[in-house]
């Protein structure tokens, strides 16, 4: 085994974790989990700690707003004070209504399934893309996260490493070339493989410390 697939062995032995499921949400090609990572999408999106926004994913979770029907019908001080137990209060009034607005959008377009936005992409990443950019709070990044997650259940989007993960491989003296470090993860789960990267791009320390695990 090559110094590269040893570090990313260590790597994702480690860290190998999505944000989904350290949110709590078991993701599969279904309306609510899909919806759920819609959200932690927007969070982790802000500039805000990782933290903040998966503890915030829950708390909405645990309030019952874990469905778009359920998010836009809920008032806007509910989904605040929401936000508000899950730490989230640097951006919590704008993002009280770009959660209700990107609910209500949902069940309008899309009958609130994200599988009929999937339908209308046909197979295209780059649709997919900019798709999900038409919610309110969902830009480039959170578009991002939400493929880099999502790339698992829905195969056409894998490999999907973005601009976060590939500084993450970039930290770690691994190929910026999403093909190339598949290669190296093997049978891997992408999801789980791009995680781990982001993880190495966010802290300097897991990098480091694979690195040194990896001799």
């Amino acid at each position: 085994m090559g110094r590269r697939e040893r570090v990313v062995r260590e790597l994702v032995g480690a860290h190998g974790r999505t944000y989904a499921e350290e949110a709590g949400i078991a993701l599969k090609d279904t309306p609510q989990p899909l919806y759920r990572l819609l959200v932690l999408s927007h969070l982790l999106s802000a500039r805000i700690r990782g933290s903040v926004a998966l503890a915030t994913a829950r708390a909405l979770h645990e309030a019952g707003l874990r469905d778009p029907r359920r998010m836009a019908e809920a008032g806007w001080q509910q989904r605040v004070d929401a936000l508000g137990r899950g730490g989230y209060r640097r951006y919590d009034e704008r993002t009280a209504t770009q959660l209700g607005d990107a609910a209500g959008l949902l069940s309008e377009r899309w009958g609130g399934d994200l599988r009929r936005l999937r339908r209308e992409a046909d197979g295209k990443v780059s649709e997919l893309r900019r798709l999900l950019q038409e919610f309110p709070g969902i830009g480039p990044a959170g578009a991002d996260i939400f493929l880099r997650e999502a790339q698992g259940v829905w195969p056409e989007a894998a490999p999907y490493l973005d601009t976060k993960a590939l500084q993450g491989a970039e930290r770690l003296d691994l190929p910026k070339d999403p093909e190339r470090l598949t290669d190296l993860a093997g049978d891997t789960d992408p999801a789980v493989l791009a995680a781990a990267l982001v993880r190495a791009a966010l802290d300097k320390g897991v990098a480091e410390d694979t690195l040194r695990r990896a001799g």
